[in-house]
């Protein structure tokens, strides 16, 4: 076992943890932890009856629960585990700290003692694809590779197997983020837009959260920047080590770049390779090209051009991002669950076609804007099927837009991902295209936007 990663376990003996929030980043910490000599405390807002097997799982594995309402005040503890999810500035993390309680997370100690190379992916738009396609290209080149961090797996729980030679390959979330004091070997920045604003305080601390994927790497590192995106551009100030920027608007000196004729090419230190064409990405849009540039960049030197061509052409995306669901009387349904902001319903499932569309939108409010979304849809949907807490923000967007026309879009309301599925199904006519494309989160009626996809999937495959 790694120095580091012996110092840590040797270091919880005795000691008492809190794990805030009983979830998939949390429970696999438990055993770890117990078979380590840790006191563990299981840490959730909500009852024993709503986290159902979860609170079993926890006492199996040795946890004791505390919940409910008051589930963090006056904490016994000596370290404190704080959810992704749990904003980061609150009067009770500060009580702790007050106390002399450690607070960290899963992803902060897994960067103080992981052994091999971090490969870190975040942004507003693209993470889990461009995450995915750079682990794909390793694997391909036949290294190996722990995938994790926000695209569903935590990678702590996996840390006493991976070796110096390893790759870990990283999703984060601005949650993950705003805490984070040490950043990856290998940083992408895919692009930043106004998001997860019903969490952070503002705009600012959103992009300062971001910023520190960055702000903490050595000469030694790699950043890898959108250069056609403003925010993520502008942190090119923060990069200490070598920087590569991407884009499929323009040439760039040192990064990856798509040029007219629709070649992908990475250049540097005055040379170029011509790796392969748009043409040779299997999954579609631009946005799509957009994260194969930068998965190129942040593998540049470790993965051959032939083994990138492989992946390109034979990797058929991630589940809930414009996957095809089926043809049913000549409609096609696809699942954009994964849309869960304006900008990725935009960059997504309105980039890809040309006819016009009917579209299923609408969920939980991240106090977000649908101005431009609203402009977009008039242009690209012949009919709105809104459902959720934002329906009537987008309904509102629509309807003042200036290339709004009476009934174009069609705006069709509902209550439910059932009526929503009825809806698009009577109002498609053979050669239409029904996407569930939401530009809103999950939260108000699922627990996160698989179970929101997996919902529509299964409902669109029960037609006949």
């Amino acid at each position: 076992m790694d120095t580091k990663i012996e110092t840590f376990f040797n270091g919880i003996k005795g000691k008492k943890i809190a794990l805030c929030g009983i979830g998939r980043s949390h429970l696999p910490l438990i055993p770890l932890f117990t078979s380590y000599g840790a006191k563990v405390i299981a840490c959730d807002k909500r009852s024993r009856e709503q986290l159902g097997s979860a609170a079993e799982e926890a006492e199996r594995n040795g946890a004791v629960l505390s919940l409910g309402d008051d589930y963090i005040t006056d904490l016994d503890a000596d370290i404190f585990f704080r959810t992704p999810g749990m904003k980061f500035f609150t009067p009770e993390l500060a009580a702790l700290r007050e106390r002399g309680v450690v607070v960290t997370s899963e992803m902060e100690v897994f960067f103080d003692i992981c052994p091999c190379r971090i490969i870190a992916v975040t942004g507003s738009d693209g993470k889990t694809t461009t995450t995915t396609v750079i682990s794909e290209f390793l694997k391909a080149e036949g290294k190996t590779v722990h995938l994790g961090g926000n695209i569903g797996k935590p990678l702590l729980p996996e840390i006493e197997t991976i070796s110096r030679d390893d790759f870990a390959v990283v999703e984060l979330s601005s949650f993950q983020l705003i805490s984070m004091r040490e950043s990856p070997n290998v940083a992408v920045v895919t692009n930043l837009a106004p998001n997860h604003l019903d969490i952070h305080k503002d705009m600012q601390e959103y992009i300062d959260a971001k910023r520190n994927i960055v702000l903490h790497q050595n000469a030694f590192s790699r950043a890898v920047l959108n250069l056609d995106n403003e925010i993520s551009n502008s942190f090119a100030d923060d990069v200490r080590g070598e920087l590569l920027k991407f884009s499929r608007r323009q040439s760039v000196k040192n990064g990856a770049y798509m040029n007219e004729n629709g070649d992908i090419i990475f250049a540097k230190n005055g040379s170029e390779t011509v790796v392969m064409n748009k043409s040779d990405i299997k999954i579609p849009g631009l946005h799509n090209v957009e994260n194969y540039l930068a998965a190129i960049a942040a593998v540049w030197g470790d993965v051959s051009v032939q083994n990138i061509v492989k992946v390109a052409e034979s990797f058929g995306g991630v589940a809930h991002r414009n996957e095809f669901v089926r043809e049913l009387d000549g409609v096609s349904y696809y699942n954009d669950s994964i849309a869960s902001s304006p900008t990725r319903t935009a960059l997504g499932t309105l980039s890809l076609y040309d006819e016009k569309m009917i579209v299923i939108l609408g969920g939980y409010d991240k106090h977000l804007d649908y101005t431009d979304l609203g402009r977009l849809i008039c242009k690209k949907v012949k009919t709105a099927i809104i459902m959720g807490a934002t329906a009537e923000k987008i309904k509102a967007a629509i309807l003042g837009a200036p290339e709004y026309s009476q009934g174009s879009p069609e705006i069709i309301e509902v209550g439910s991902m059932e009526e929503a599925v009825n809806a698009a199904r009577n109002a498609a006519k053979p050669g239409d295209k029904v996407s569930l494309s939401p530009a809103s989160a999950s939260f108000d009626l699922y627990r996160n936007f698989e179970e929101r996809g997996e919902h529509f999937k299964s409902l669109v495959n029960q037609l006949s």
